[in-house]
């Protein structure tokens, strides 16, 4: 019954694909679209075809709505969202920047509008330039480029996604959230268990096949980027408080076995 009644209470919380259609302004016909390229998943379909979305899918959609209005490619929205150094705050503030001299000019327009109603003869063309508007946002997405594809790893990345399908883009993001999970349930074993090395294991092979190939120096250096960038530390520990920290020392630990293991098999 308990069981039950959590669910309900689940149900009652979510929102239809009507709903949120209605909520953004966007057809249902969109979201049924996002949900088979694999970019905004309902976060449960019940057995009557009932699509419920929770705050976590709101919160996606926003992103992606935010995107596109930056003028992003749904594709291009893909792979930043699906990269593993997406920064959802530092995004904002670029998209924050953006909206701000969008509503700079539009303020311009309005104006002239308005004293052009009122009679008075305007000869300046300038609210119309959109010039600084235009630099701003060839310098968000080339800053955008530079941080998600201007390395080897992201290129190959990229390589590895276009050939993905509908069912592969929601196995990377189940098995993600699989390893983050198993993770946050071994805490209490240690960040030096076997159980915590093997997890660290799965995700230098996740990231390996599905991302770019992360050596063992590349792995060393996520652990310490996880708990030295309070972006990435908050990202992580949003599955489970603490969680950034254990598996800095996870990757840590098991870095220093196979390198130790390494050292030993050559002498």
């Amino acid at each position: 019954m308990l069981k039950i009644g959590r669910e309900v209470e689940t149900m009652a919380q979510e929102k239809t694909v009507a709903q949120v259609a209605k909520l953004c302004g966007i057809s249902v016909r969109t979201l049924h679209y996002y949900d088979e390229i694999g970019l905004l998943r309902p976060g449960r379909v019940n057995q009557a075809g009932f699509r419920g979305y929770g705050e976590e899918e709101i919160l996606r959609l926003q992103q992606i709505l935010l995107l596109r209005e930056m003028e992003f490619p749904l594709k291009q929205i893909a792979r930043i969202l699906q990269s593993p150094s997406y920064e959802e705050e530092t995004a904002l503030k670029q998209q924050e920047a953006l909206l701000m001299l969008k509503r700079q000019r539009l303020d311009r327009i309005l104006e002239l509008v308005r004293k052009r109603l009122k009679g008075e003869p305007i000869m300046d063309l300038k609210a119309f330039d959109g010039s600084e508007l235009k630099r701003a946002q060839e310098r968000y997405a080339q800053e955008t480029r530079e941080k998600y594809g201007n390395t080897e790893a992201y290129r190959q990345s990229i390589r590895r996604m276009e050939h993905n399908d509908d069912a592969g883009w929601q196995a990377m993001g189940e098995g993600m959230k699989e390893i983050f999970s198993a993770l946050a349930a071994c805490r209490e074993e240690g960040p030096e268990s076997p159980r915590a090395r093997q997890l660290v294991e799965r995700w230098q092979r996740f990231i390996t096949e599905n991302y770019y190939d992360c050596t063992d120096e590349i792995l060393a250096g996520l652990g310490q980027m996880y708990v030295a960038d309070e972006r990435f530390t908050r990202n992580i520990d949003s599955v489970a408080p603490g969680l950034a920290a254990f598996f800095s020392k996870a990757i840590e630990s098991y870095c220093a076995a196979k390198k130790e293991k390494d050292h030993s098999e050559k002498s």
